[in-house]
């Protein structure tokens, strides 16, 4: 098959955007000389360059239910956050460490777990298939972890500083910056992970009844005598969350591609709002519970006197 520049020009003008579907066809892609074209669609050809956007294109795609998910759970994080604070205050009388508001938390917590260990499994996927990446994917997991975990002790200088009784020390931040080093050799497990995830979330809960009289352990879930913080989260039980989440990372995203049909109705401003949060959930993190005091602070509702 002959490649002309009436070929090339007529490539030229085809919509980018129009190529960048052709993956979606599942038709295989002939070469023909210095170009390509597809064969269900003879017309179109694709210089090598552009197959290297397509494939970048395929991978820089977000998966919008990840994204909405995880700005759901930040808008729960919120809500259980200013009843917190308020309670903290002495604005309010809840009980916050047992009944509805307990387990509203923990689903808060676990749903944001669960995302990272399926977010792992997509970042895994997207990194092998990037040319002469294999030997750079540990040390990138390694910073990226590092990076959180960093987060984590601001966070906890910050609470020691302000709080000092019950300031955090192993929050989900150390946490997840913990899990994302660890979860490494996890990643190319597929059952495992289910089986492995549930014996840590069952050790964890086992090991909730006892307390240590040393404190070296405790980020494992080995709690020592009296201790008290505002926020914990040791790797038993909640890593084995990390690995259900490595589970159905494999199950429903396989190779980096949806294994289910889902509508998408990311286009709904409702969806975007939550799916921006989503993408923007370390920074809100960071940031909201300053924002959450000082409005409250300015609205008159309380004293950071009491800080």
């Amino acid at each position: 098959m002959s490649f002309t520049a009436d070929n090339a020009a007529y490539t030229l003008r085809t919509h980018v955007l129009a190529l960048l579907d052709i993956g979606s066809f599942g038709c295989d892609v002939v070469y023909a000389g210095n170009a390509t074209y597809h064969q269900s669609h003879p017309q179109i050809y694709i210089f090598p360059n552009l197959r290297d956007i397509l494939m970048n294109h395929n991978l820089e795609k977000r998966f919008w239910e990840i994204d909405f998910l995880r700005g759901l759970a930040i808008i729960m994080m919120i809500l259980f956050h200013i009843l917190y604070d308020l309670t903290y205050f002495g604005e309010c009388n809840l009980n916050l460490h047992s009944g509805f508001w307990l387990y509203f938390g923990r689903t808060t917590a676990t749903i944001f777990i669960l995302l990272v260990g399926i977010s792992l499994t997509l970042s895994f996927s997207r990194a092998k298939k990037i040319q002469n990446a294999g030997q750079k994917i540990y040390q990138k997991y390694i910073k990226r972890g590092l990076k959180v975990f960093s987060w984590g002790l601001i966070i906890t200088l910050t609470t020691f500083v302000f709080l000092r009784e019950g300031f955090i020390v192993f929050g989900i931040l150390h946490f997840i910056g913990i899990s994302i080093i660890l979860a490494y050799p996890f990643l190319k497990l597929r059952s495992g992970n289910l089986l492995i995830g549930t014996a840590f979330i069952s050790i964890g809960l086992y090991l909730k009844n006892f307390t240590f009289g040393f404190p070296w352990l405790m980020w494992l879930g080995l709690k020592p005598e009296r201790f008290y913080t505002v926020d914990y989260f040791p790797v038993f039980p909640w890593f084995g969350v990390i690995l259900i989440g490595l589970f159905f990372g494999k199950l429903l995203y396989p190779d980096y591609k949806r294994k289910f049909n889902l509508c998408d109705l990311s286009d709904f401003t409702f969806i975007r709002l939550f799916c921006f949060l989503g993408r923007h959930s370390l920074l809100i993190y960071l940031i909201h519970q300053p924002i959450l005091i000082a409005l409250l602070y300015l609205l008159g509702i309380v004293n950071i006197g009491l800080l």
